[in-house]
């Protein structure tokens, strides 16, 4: 059998799509800025809008060979907000200035003002429109909760890890809806955990443990640690994580409960000493760069696969892009896709 591939997150949203999106927006916060859309309104044909647009953006990925593809991402304004927005507790009124991503920007962003309480299930919903497109297992994609942590701000708790708990425990409340739903593939965002390595370990992975609690065997469960998103696309000069992160983690993605850990490796590739360290968790490796829109050859990706391969056995990768595709147009996300695709058939 060939090597799996899969995608991140994010496709670029049909233009059919009449909503906001920060990946087509000119913020010079670079695309890690979740910046809050305030009194959103979902119309029925916003929602007529979105369903077709997830159909089209699974059928586009599995056209071009993916193996495990996402819902694009396309109901979502961010990925961070689009949850929040489904919570009792946050503002989305009341903004607050906050400098975040280990102080790569500042932005105004929504405050939590009341306890974190999750209202009715919604991923699961989503998860039916994109299960309906494909033959194949969808994978479904949430923010973690260091990285609610960092797009949001606090004005109740006081306490990072009690507001973190509480967290933790309403993505829970979506984990269980997905599972019964019939979702067998579940990632987890947590991008701050490259940017802040030292919470992830003090507490981040405990809170991701009591997110993905109840889950059964049958569901793979992935953590997706990207490095960051520049201001425009075909910028490589921009703030990335500490290169280091990934190994000062390594240890603590091995021991958790956590099937797959999700790594850039094409922007800024890993010293082979990091795969060496996953001695039981598949890595889902960054194979093409997902803010320049150069099209990585077949020959390019699968010369670098071959040398993970020499330290991780086959059984334990999966080839994927860097992080979501939001940023590029669609016949560029397709043909990396498509180029990936072509990579792994060749092991």
């Amino acid at each position: 059998m060939p090597l799996q591939t899969t995608a991140i997150g994010a496709f670029p949203k049909p233009s059919y799509v009449e909503l906001p999106d920060w990946f087509a927006g000119d913020s010079t916060a670079g695309s890690d800025a979740t910046v809050a859309t305030t009194n959103l309104v979902v119309t029925e044909q916003l929602e007529s809008e979105v369903a077709r647009g997830v159909h089209d953006v699974v059928r586009l990925q599995l056209a071009a060979g993916v193996d495990i593809p996402t819902d694009g991402e396309v109901a979502r304004e961010n990925y961070v907000h689009y949850h929040c927005r489904h919570l009792d507790g946050i503002d989305f009124n009341t903004l607050t200035e906050k400098v975040v991503r280990d102080g790569t920007w500042t932005a105004q962003l929504p405050t939590f003002v009341g306890p974190v309480a999750p209202r009715s299930h919604f991923l699961d919903a989503d998860y039916r429109i994109a299960q309906a497109a494909s033959e194949r297992p969808v994978k479904m994609t949430m923010p973690g909760p260091l990285t609610i942590m960092d797009s949001t701000a606090d004005d109740y708790y006081g306490s990072e890890l009690t507001w973190g708990h509480a967290l933790a425990e309403a993505l829970n409340h979506e984990v269980g809806a997905l599972v019964l739903a019939g979702c067998t593939q579940i990632q987890i965002d947590e991008p701050v955990f490259a940017r802040y390595p030292q919470a992830a370990r003090s507490y981040g992975f405990d809170l991701l443990e009591i997110a993905l609690h109840g889950v059964p065997p049958c569901v793979t469960t992935t953590l997706h640690m990207c490095c960051g998103y520049p201001d425009r696309l075909d910028n490589p000069d921009y703030p990335k994580a500490d290169p280091e992160s990934y190994v000062e983690l390594a240890d603590l993605v091995d021991r958790s409960s956590i099937d797959a850990v999700s790594l850039e490796d094409t922007h800024r590739p890993n010293p082979l000493q990091l795969f060496e360290r996953f001695e039981r968790t598949t890595v889902v490796l960054g194979s093409v760069q997902i803010a320049s829109s150069r099209i990585e050859p077949e020959d390019e990706i699968a010369t670098r696969v071959e040398t993970v391969l020499r330290v991780l056995p086959a059984s334990r990768l999966v080839l994927a892009p860097d992080c979501g595709l939001g940023m590029l147009s669609p016949d560029v996300a397709v043909a990396k896709l498509r180029n990936i695709r072509r990579a792994a058939d060749r092991f």
